[in-house]
């Protein structure tokens, strides 16, 4: 089937199981731990026809992709000024009033400059990566940027054609930022001076978009990322790499019209998921999604088996009694809601979502699965069901421009969806 080029983001990305995980960004992308599961309870197991209460709507967020991050008694997003020369970092009132806004950095100059970094909070500070490959720090009660970092030129950044989309890791007072290429692969920089702490070791690929993972096997941590051609695991201490995978399988995919020539870089966009030694990857494009298995000091991995079915385009995956579940890429118009058995790489089902909708980002809390069609705006509460694609109750979000692409939030019982320049909550509790 004929490929077509399409935009990833940090979206993708970021999947790993709430056991054996590490101290992760506790207010950042997908989550607490990284992982797409929200720790929330009592939530909603229906909704009315026309889907749960709205709670208010803003269209003053910008364009963007990225995912808003709720913090005590405010809501940060990222998004693109009126004019689109700068991407901006707003904070909001829980009850949807803009506070500030601030433009950090130019966005991506190329094909989808829209923001992509959902910011991560730490005290009283949030960080934020932009397309450009700025690193930047700000204080959350008014904006005020402490300390930036020109990513791109200090570590002769090696993109991809969609920038970079990178979700910051916070952990020890690190930053970590993946800019790829020549001169190193992952760098780690001090949280409150924004000075470099490690380089890693360049592999000499062009970088991917997705947002790094810490883990824990065996008493030992871990980042765990991903440039285009290579999945790696780095030592936090000192940004050693300690094992790469590359092994994808099938001829190397040869360049598209208008990019350089060569092998073109996979297009890797879904941070993995982690369980007990255990490393999902999940790529569109067909190239597949792949279990691997770490040795027990942590220095290599092997293949235990590949699926072709569950080939997720930008949307994520999430772990959940032992069942992957998340969307596949069919084209980039298309796709379906699957289901994979965690131990043996089974597919349990491989649906169609009716009524034209097609793949999308997929979160969960409560014990339900919240899947958001990228195509049409469907937004779907779903039972996890291995058997089947157990959809309880859908509602449809209009407003907003462009794809779907931003993945939902739930935090104190309110469901956060973000459609370009609209920003909506609803009560879920």
């Amino acid at each position: 089937m004929e490929k077509m080029k399409k935009t990833v983001f940090c979206f993708a990305m970021i999947v790993f199981a709430t056991t054996q995980s590490d101290a992760q960004t506790p207010h950042g992308w997908r989550g607490p731990e990284r992982s797409g599961i929200y720790p929330e309870t009592g939530l909603l197991k229906s909704w009315p026809a026309g889907g749960p209460e709205l709670l208010w709507e803003t269209l003053d967020a910008g364009k963007g992709y990225s995912s808003p991050v709720k913090v005590n008694d405010k809501l940060f997003v990222t998004g693109m000024n009126e004019d689109e020369t700068m991407e901006i970092f707003s904070a909001y009132s829980l009850d949807g009033k803009k506070l500030y806004e601030v433009p950090y950095s130019k966005p991506w100059d190329q094909t989808y400059p829209e923001t992509r970094t959902t910011p991560a909070v730490e005290g009283d500070k949030a960080y934020v990566i932009s397309g450009s490959g700025d690193i930047v720090c700000l204080n959350t009660a008014n904006g005020d940027i402490l300390w930036t970092v020109n990513g791109a030129e200090e570590f002769a950044r090696k993109t991809g054609i969609w920038g970079t989309s990178e979700c910051p890791l916070l952990f020890d007072n690190k930053i970590i930022y993946t800019p790829s290429g020549d001169q190193t692969t992952m760098v780690a920089l001090d949280t409150q001076t924004g000075k470099t702490v490690w380089k890693s070791e360049p592999l000499g690929d062009a970088g991917s978009y997705v947002s790094p993972i810490l883990i824990t096997y065996n008493g030992k941590r871990q980042i765990v990322g991903s440039t285009g051609n290579t999945v790696f695991g780095v030592n936090p201490e000192n940004g050693k790499i300690e094992w790469t995978f590359k092994e994808w399988g099938g001829p190397a995919r040869p360049a598209p019209p208008g990019a350089p020539a060569g092998p073109r870089p996979n297009i890797a966009t879904n941070t993995p998921l982690y369980h007990n030694g255990q490393l999902f990857f999940s790529h569109g494009y067909d190239i597949g999604s792949y279990m691997l298995q770490l040795n027990d000091d942590m220095t290599g991995v092997e293949l235990r088996w590949k699926n072709d079915d569950l080939d997720t385009h930008h949307g994520g995956q999430v772990l959940m009694d032992g069942t992957i579940y998340g969307s596949n890429w069919i084209n980039n118009n298309q796709g379906n809601w699957v289901a994979v058995d965690w131990n043996t790489g089974e597919t349990k089902y491989d649906h169609t979502w009716s009524g034209g909708k097609s793949k999308g980002s997929i979160v969960a809390a409560d014990d339900m699965l919240y899947c958001y069609d990228e195509r049409r705006g469907g937004v779907g509460l779903i039972k996890p069901n291995p058997e089947k694609f157990d959809l309880v109750s859908e509602f449809r979000v209009t407003k907003g421009e462009g794809p779907h692409w931003a993945h939902p939030v739930i935090a104190d019982g309110v469901l956060y969806l973000r459609h370009g320049n609209a920003l909506m909550a609803y009560k879920v509790k």
